[in-house]
């Protein structure tokens, strides 16, 4: 088995544009708390707004992937979700002695916690704005698994590690990720941000038998 590569800056490419990703361009703000390093939506009916008609952000406390639009439960979102929610003007953040949380408070916050957010969140970003569902996809080894349409939906269609612009690449661990995306069939890609112009740029590595 080889693995091809070939240097790509629109993974559109693979499988059409998507818009299921896309925050509306009018958005009706929805309420969250900030719990320690958690961002949580209390309401349980702004919650299955979000994950159901928003674009899929968050994650339901007990239902990890419903396929019905019938859950009514408190969405925690990631500090992606959050930071690409409250940059769009969608979340109204705050925290639990009802003190405003700006984008700025929560991307240092981020920083913090998730090693190279500032890339990650570049990309997460890069693929929200095309029309994906981006989720972790740390069950995988990678930084996200990209949706066409949602989980419960569909499968995911991408497996992308997000590398800093400097990070060596190593073949055995590429030739690890890219023999798991291939059992699970899936797109294997590499994500960095090129620190001259700000763009993301996408490697993707297919299989040949």
């Amino acid at each position: 088995m080889i693995a091809k590569y070939f240097r790509d800056t629109d993974p559109d490419m693979h499988t059409g544009h998507c818009m299921h990703g896309k925050p509306p361009s009018e958005c009706t703000k929805i309420e969250a708390v900030l719990l320690g390093t958690r961002v949580v939506v209390l309401d349980p009916l702004q919650g299955n707004q979000l994950y159901f008609k928003g674009g899929f952000y968050g994650r339901f406390f007990t239902v990890p992937k419903p396929k019905l639009p019938d859950v009514r439960k408190e969405l925690e979102l990631s500090l992606f979700d959050a930071m690409y929610l409250l940059e769009q003007g969608c979340l109204d953040l705050k925290r639990e002695d009802g003190s405003p949380v700006s984008p700025s408070e929560l991307f240092e916050l981020a920083s913090r916690i998730y090693e190279n957010f500032y890339d990650a969140y570049a990309v997460y970003k890069d693929l929200r704005g095309r029309g994906y569902v981006v989720k972790s996809g740390m069950k995988f080894g990678s930084t996200f698994a990209v949706y066409q349409f949602g989980p419960g939906i569909d499968h995911s269609i991408f497996l992308v590690d997000v590398l800093k612009y400097n990070d060596k690449l190593d073949p055995i661990q590429i030739i690890r990720a890219g023999r798991l995306s291939h059992s699970v069939r899936k797109h294997f890609i590499l994500a960095y941000r090129d620190p001259v112009d700000g763009k993301i740029q996408y490697f993707s590595f297919r299989w040949l038998m």
